[in-house]
């Protein structure tokens, strides 16, 4: 069997990574998922073609997207499902798991931390912060809520590495500055708000307003076109209708016993499906 999470000169994983596009590293967080899905099933080998179906892309943009990772699979027999997952999980630094600061024990708070996908990724809820008097001392998933006034003095026994902010927009921008004051590298917010902070501390949104407006968007921009043609992928295909003057000639009268055949006038032009995308931030739990 080939190994497939080997990189050329024993460069390592995180020797790679500035390399991948961000686009990329977005696509092999749901090739990792398919993995998983795949080897809880008991799948030891998969194709570029079946994963690429399971993961809604191409296969030859599969292919180079896994290209990032140095050699890759065998041709003829397909890749390991075991050290394919492994060799992604080095690269998007999960192999050594996560622990989580969450700061928010509101109705989107106890939502996330209640959560079990989580933990079988390798990320791990350790702490849970909030400054409501009615929720402070409440345990939820098994931890309890601590007062927000805390928050630094308690960063070095929990040694976090990610913060998830489900605070009100007002109170996003403080709580992000304790956190960054704290030493936190990584911040995931689910506050609208554009949080401001330092550039070496990564900082990504979540808006769900926003995701949920272009999923109007799109909706609104299907209706408008007249027929379906396919689905899948995640993705809706229309089919544009060909000119109305467009008309077929005549059978020919066979001869010989030789079937009919149809023509079209030499003016026909063939019309493709038209395939919209839409891009935004998504969280794959």
């Amino acid at each position: 069997m080939t190994e497939q999470h080997e990189t050329p000169s024993g460069v390592s994983g995180k020797a790679l990574v500035r390399d991948i596009p961000q686009a990329t590293v977005t696509r092999l967080a749901t090739y990792l998922r398919v993995l998983a899905g795949l080897a809880d099933e008991g799948v030891v080998i998969v194709s570029s073609e079946e994963l690429a179906v399971a993961a809604g892309v191409n296969s030859a943009k599969l292919r180079k997207d896994l290209s990032f990772l140095g050699p890759n699979g065998v041709r003829g027999v397909g890749y390991d499902v075991a050290k394919l997952r492994t060799r992604i999980e080095d690269v998007l630094g999960l192999s050594q798991g996560h622990r989580v600061v969450l700061i928010g024990a509101g109705n989107l708070g106890r939502a996330l931390v209640g959560y079990g996908g989580f933990g079988v990724r390798g990320f791990t809820v350790v702490g849970i912060f909030d400054n409501d008097p009615s929720v402070i001392g409440q345990a939820y998933a098994g931890l309890v809520v601590r007062d927000v006034e805390q928050l630094t003095g308690q960063i070095p026994a929990l040694a976090p590495t990610i913060a998830v902010v489900a605070v009100p927009d007002e109170a996003a921008q403080d709580v992000c500055d304790r956190l960054v004051a704290a030493g936190l590298p990584s911040i995931l917010s689910f506050a609208p708000v554009e949080l401001r902070a330092p550039a070496h501390v990564q900082v990504r949104r979540v808006d769900l307003a926003m995701e949920l407006q272009m999923l109007s968007f799109d909706a609104a921009r299907n209706d408008a076109l007249p027929e379906v043609a396919e689905v899948g992928s995640g993705r809706v295909a229309r089919r544009v209708p060909p000119p109305s003057h467009l008309t077929h000639a005549a059978p020919v009268e066979p001869a010989r016993g030789r079937p009919a055949r149809r023509t079209a006038p030499h003016s026909a032009t063939p019309h493709s499906a038209t395939e919209p995308s839409t891009k935004g931030s998504v969280i794959t739990p």
